[in-house]
């Protein structure tokens, strides 16, 4: 279907010379940007009392065009082919992380209709609505970047998340052996010191709670240091990664049949 295909063309990122894809490309932004804003504005309590009747009217607005955009999305997708098949192409389209996302943009306003639940979890699920913000991935080629880097870079990322733990445990268990017994109440316990490792590790320092036997000082100097190092890891895999992907930006394209550059094209 005609119709079909051209609404699938309009919600996905604009392609070059498309004025009204660009213009729906423009409007979502702006409208994800101005919810950001609004969440944030909500938690002013004076703003709140003063201006919460039209905090609320835009979130139903929001809401009513992130449901029409969905289930658009949800509709046309069997104009790609990935999802061609009516019902399971469009089971699968749903299953994508940025569908996904998009459900997550619009389910804090419709639960508390469906589930009804005491007034401290719906706070908590009407934060969700931050996800939001995830929505901008779509239109924007910097978060595409970085989630192909992270996607590139996971399993070395896993691997120094493991690595970081494993010395958090062991940091957290010897300061509580040595220092427990002159300071019970700083470390009571290992899960208590651990509070004391993450901002050691971090680097953080808060200096709420700090050793103060030699012993202690001696280990928590050498397991600064060792931070430092190992938090670095994370920030050099992560730097290599947006170079590789810079660089392949930056390869001319090849077509496989003529040899010749297509960006020339």
């Amino acid at each position: 279907m005609k119709i079909q295909y051209r609404i699938y063309r309009i919600l996905e990122p604009a392609e070059q010379g498309d004025l009204l894809s660009k213009l729906f490309d423009i409007f979502i932004v702006t409208l994800i940007i101005l919810n950001i804003i609004g969440v944030m504005l909500e938690t002013v309590e004076s703003l709140a009392v003063r201006f919460g009747h039209w905090f609320w009217k835009f979130e139903i607005f929001s809401v009513m065009v992130f449901t029409i955009e969905y289930i658009l999305r949800l509709w046309s997708c069997t104009a790609n082919e990935r999802f061609a098949r009516p019902l399971v192409g469009r089971l699968k389209f749903a299953a994508t992380p940025m569908q996904v996302i998009d459900l997550l943009a619009i389910l804090p306003f419709y639960i508390p209709m469906i589930i009804p639940f005491d007034l401290r979890f719906l706070r908590v699920v009407r934060l969700f609505r931050i996800f939001r913000i995830f929505k901008l991935g779509r239109y924007s080629e910097s978060l595409r970047i970085l989630g192909r880097v992270l996607k590139t870079k996971k399993e070395e990322l896993v691997t120094t998340f493991f690595a970081v733990s494993i010395l958090l445990v062991i940091a957290s268990s010897l300061m509580y052996y040595v220092e427990h017994a002159v300071q019970p109440a700083a470390f009571p316990n290992i899960p208590a010191a651990m509070w004391w490792g993450i901002v050691t590790l971090t680097t953080v320092g808060y200096g709420d709670v700090y050793p103060v036997t030699i012993a202690g000082k001696v280990l928590g100097a050498i397991i600064a240091v060792l931070g430092i190092g190992l938090f670095a890891l994370p920030a050099g895999i992560l730097a290599s990664g947006f170079v590789e992907e810079i660089q392949k930006r930056k390869q001319p394209r090849i077509c496989p049949y003529c040899g010749h550059s297509l960006d020339d094209t």
